[in-house]
């Protein structure tokens, strides 16, 4: 089909956002979920002017009742569903035992519950129309781990076997697809939005890839799907090193974190938008990329000691 109906979560902000103008500008309908009217209408405008048709479905996806209404819009609208995109997520930084439990809760519910929710509404239609494709944001947080990320960390690790399962049950359909995207680090306002509770303002983990590479992924997988697509190898290299020298990762993962994400700026404690959205902070973009080159270029000398004593564990094992 020339032109594609795909259902964007989590599109109000960063990398579904930008999915959503990217599939618009090719012409593609999409249907535009997450939890700020305000921001939807917006995007939905931008979509429009990039000459596709929008429909803007307010949606919070830890809600599994509202993520089924999606479904019924979405087939309503447009009659149906070709693509799904699970790109929704909230986040915290701060130790476990600082994180309050209904933010832990919260986080996990939206993050990794709100994509089973999908999957769970979407994959009867795809099945019974015979052709669909599921794409799941995960994240290098699926395979390494670091402080202060906990629940984000237990909804990515949860959500990269959830996608296994799911691709190993549809083989009995081979026209439906389930497809994983892992980012790195991505220049997006999540950490703006995040709820904090370590007495310092955050920032991605350099280096902060830029978030079109994500979204080019993000289509490269509804056209032609694959299983797995890694997006900023640079990063990825830490799971590497994780594997290889698991003793030597924990020592100093800390450490780099606290160099690389926490800035002397301090902040108070609060919840973000793990519960409520903010409308004037959503952006494809947060300029991450445009300063703090000082900074990175430690993190960047750090995290080369660690790739490199992977490397020679890797060797002395050959």
């Amino acid at each position: 089909m020339s032109q594609l109906v795909v259902v964007i979560t989590g599109a109000s902000s960063g990398i579904g956002r930008g999915a959503a103008r990217a599939f618009a500008a090719r012409g593609d309908g999409v249907v535009l979920a997450a939890r700020s009217a305000q921001t939807l209408d917006q995007v939905a405008k931008e979509c429009q002017a990039l000459g596709g048709r929008a429909v803007a479905v307010p949606t919070d996806v830890s809600d599994e009742a509202a993520v089924q209404a999606l479904v019924r819009r979405a087939v309503e609208e447009f009659g149906r569903i070709d693509a799904w995109v699970n790109a929704a997520a909230v986040w915290s930084y701060g130790r476990f035992e600082d994180t309050p439990g209904p933010v832990f809760r919260q986080i996990v519910e939206t993050t990794l519950f709100g994509q089973v929710y999908a999957a769970r509404a979407v994959l009867p239609h795809f099945r019974a129309q015979g052709h669909g494709v599921l794409v799941n944001i995960a994240s290098l947080y699926g395979r390494v781990s670091s402080p202060y990320v906990a629940p984000y960390v237990t909804s990515k690790w949860g959500l990269l076997g959830f996608s296994e399962v799911l691709r190993q049950e549809v083989r009995d359909a081979p026209a439906i697809a389930v497809c994983t995207i892992l980012p790195g680090a991505v220049d997006t306002p999540i950490y703006r939005h995040a709820a904090n509770y370590v007495g310092h303002q955050i920032r991605p983990l350099p280096p902060v890839i830029s978030p079109d590479r994500v979204v080019s992924a993000v289509v490269r997988a509804v056209d032609k799907p694959t299983a797995e697509i890694v997006v900023g190898r640079t990063q990825h290299l830490g799971a590497w090193a994780h594997q290889l020298v698991p003793r030597l990762y924990d020592r100093v993962v800390g450490p780099l974190v606290d160099l690389g994400a926490l800035q002397e700026a301090p902040s108070t404690d609060h919840d973000g938008t793990v519960f409520t959205p903010d409308p004037a902070t959503n952006a494809l973009d947060d300029g991450w990329r445009d300063h703090d080159h000082r900074r990175v270029a430690k993190v960047l000398a750090l995290a080369a000691g660690v790739v490199a004593a992977a490397a020679a564990a890797r060797s002395r094992r050959c």
